[in-house]
């Protein structure tokens, strides 16, 4: 910390000076110092970098728009890295300060004899009832982690892809996500997609998501008569009875998924983590979530394809056969370059 401190200190001066100069002297200056960092990146690719350093690239992220122009040591995706290192230190050292460092450890005895009865065909509920009376103190979602898998049988696999196919026009989902922002602060994403055609229906976010919050959402999300048949949601506390009850009123039916499980919303899942690979984990989240969550969702629909989709884009995406005997494929840059669709293009 005492490192920090000096170096902040001695930048503010360095600023100070700086501002006193003539633009010629400050010009050519700068000429001098980037063609030194130039001769040094060549001797030394990777140049050591501390605490003091990372803070900098991460501030200056923040304040400077046209940062990524002038990098010469370090990436942008590297700066991110850092912001989100950053992100899990402050974290884990509020864990730390309440004493509460993490999930015990499941003993390994009990994971023998969870093991051990599942040989006998028990399933999770009489397997936890079971350790409740031997005075072991465990969740039935623990002792659902540590079942052994079996292998799937193909049959079973197509006929569960034959329900879904018969069902997923009827269905839709919802769920919250977090996005740690610049200032240590979460921020909670809220979605609403469709199993049918993966549209995003609805998209916002708030710093403190509520139930009346929530409610209105879904009013955004299905006017008038277009509220499907089912709607899957978790057990998020926010989504509270009178969110439940709401939802009936629309005239669909909550279908609430088990504790803790969140694969059994799998599509709702499956958006969140492409958008966190995709886009979020390569930016820092100052104000502008929303801007960049709808640049993703456009690009998600209009261009990106998907294997559920028969890699189709949600918004249908029609086959372009090459104009002419001399057209090339140039690549369209899509959230803020990040991502990009290929097309067409006739020579100039």
């Amino acid at each position: 910390m005492l490192r920090l401190l000096i170096f902040l200190f001695s930048l503010g001066v360095r600023a100070i000076r700086a501002m006193c100069r003539s633009r010629d002297n400050l010009v050519i200056e700068n000429l001098a110092l980037r063609q030194q960092v130039a001769a040094l990146k060549k001797d030394r690719p990777q140049p050591p970098r501390d605490d003091a350093d990372r803070a900098f690239w991460v501030a200056l992220r923040t304040a400077w728009p046209r940062w990524a122009s002038h990098l010469v040591m370090v990436q942008a995706d590297t700066v991110a890295k850092w912001h989100r290192e950053r992100f899990r230190f402050h974290w884990a050292r509020l864990s730390q300060q309440q004493g509460r460092p993490g999930r015990p450890r499941v003993d390994i005895d009990i994971r023998r004899l969870i093991k051990q009865t599942a040989l006998d065909g028990w399933g999770a509920p009489r397997i936890h009832g079971e350790l409740m009376k031997l005075g072991f103190v465990i969740s039935e979602a623990t002792v659902s982690r540590y079942l052994p898998r079996g292998p799937v049988k193909p049959d079973q696999v197509r006929r569960w892809l034959a329900f879904l196919h018969n069902h997923r026009d009827a269905i839709a989902a919802m769920d919250f996500f977090t996005v740690p922002t610049a200032s240590l602060r979460l921020l909670y994403g809220f979605l609403v997609i469709d199993h049918d055609r993966r549209h995003i229906l609805h998209f916002n976010a708030t710093y403190n998501p509520t139930a009346a919050w929530v409610i209105q959402q879904l009013r955004e999300a299905f006017p008038y008569d277009t509220a499907p048949k089912s709607l899957m949601l978790d057990h998020d506390a926010i989504l509270s009875p009178g969110v439940v009850r709401f939802i009936k009123a629309m005239g669909t039916t909550p279908r609430r998924i088990s504790y803790r499980s969140p694969w059994q919303n799998p599509v709702a899942e499956r958006w969140i983590g492409s958008c966190r690979r995709e886009l979020l984990e390569h930016v820092v989240v100052l104000g502008h979530l929303l801007r960049l969550v709808h640049s993703y969702i456009r690009y998600y629909q209009e261009d990106r394809c998907h294997l559920g989709l028969d890699k189709d884009a949600p918004d249908g995406r029609p086959i372009t056969p090459p104009p002419s005997s001399t057209a090339r494929v140039v690549a369209l840059p899509r959230v803020g370059g990040l991502q990009r669709r290929y097309a067409w293009c006739n020579a100039a």
